[in-house]
């Protein structure tokens, strides 16, 4: 009895916070999905399936904002990891300044979605702008936020900038935590930098690409704040995100029910994305 008491003071509370704010709130959601309910009034209508066969057979706006998201996801996760592992590689390395560099590679990920896509949304409108005027690159000349293909990877860019130094910590930190013994064998044995980094560096530290890529597909597919703010889903709603659509339902057309249903349907496919995706890394860890 006083282990089971000296538990339940130490995991009771954060239990409890966790079933109140999580749990219940998930299980209503259920509940509303099956409904009409329109988040105001008192009454609500069971409608059981009708919610989720509408989104499947009459809702192409939300299905257009669904493949956008899972694009933007792929695109986002590639070169947020890619970037992040290549400054990790970099900043391990006997650099003087590797301590400053860290700093600012990462400063963007403590500012807020909003603030850095209101601050991208000045870079692109008329900081290129005037470097297109300067230099005459049409690379800069571009409608960056008007046009659909340039705005997407202009949400990518951002999103990368922002996400990439958060990646390059954790990759850091697998890196040294490396035998080191290992490295200086391969360097006698002759092998090559590049056989170094696909043979060795890369197989040891899988278990830190397991959780950046993690946290980045569920992030990517998540996004929200920073997209409003930089094209809030425009133009045409072309770059709408999966988040922005659940909450134009729910909130501006006072559909909770549908807006409950679509966001039970993207916690499924996020669940279902991340779940395959650290079962099929950490089958590689095994191998490796």
């Amino acid at each position: 009895m006083k282990k089971v008491l000296l538990y339940a003071a130490f995991v009771g509370p954060a239990l409890l916070f966790f079933l109140t704010i999580q749990i219940a709130p998930f299980l209503m959601g259920v509940y509303y999905s099956f409904t009409s309910w329109n988040g105001v009034s008192s009454s609500i209508e069971w409608v059981g399936f009708d919610n989720y066969v509408k989104i499947f057979t009459s809702d192409e706006k939300f299905l257009n904002s669904f493949w956008f998201t899972t694009r933007f996801m792929l695109a986002a996760v590639v070169i947020s990891n890619l970037i992040g592992f290549c400054f990790a590689l970099l900043l391990n390395g006997p650099l003087k300044s590797k301590n400053v560099l860290r700093t600012v590679f990462f400063i963007p990920n403590v500012i807020g979605g909003l603030l850095l896509g209101f601050i991208w949304q000045f870079i692109f409108i008329k900081g290129f702008s005037s470097l297109g005027n300067m230099t005459g690159l049409s690379f800069f000349n571009q409608p960056w936020l008007g046009d659909e293909v340039t705005a997407f990877w202009g949400i990518v860019i951002v999103f990368a900038w922002q996400i990439s130094g958060y990646m390059m910590v954790i990759y850091i930190a697998a890196l040294q935590g490396m035998d080191r013994s290992l490295i200086e064998a391969a360097k006698i044995d002759g092998a090559s930098p590049l056989q170094m980094l696909t043979n060795i560096i890369i197989p040891l530290i899988l278990p830190a690409f397991t959780i950046c890529f993690f946290l980045t597909i569920s992030m990517a597919f998540k996004i929200f704040d920073l997209n409003i703010s930089l094209t809030g889903g425009g133009p045409f709603n072309s770059t709408e995100s999966v988040a922005i659509n659940i909450y134009d339902e729910a909130f501006q057309n006072n559909r909770y029910g549908l807006g409950t249903a679509k966001s039970i349907l993207f916690f499924i496919v996020v669940a279902l994305f991340t779940t395959f995706q650290v079962m099929m890394t950490k089958k590689k860890e095994v191998e490796s």
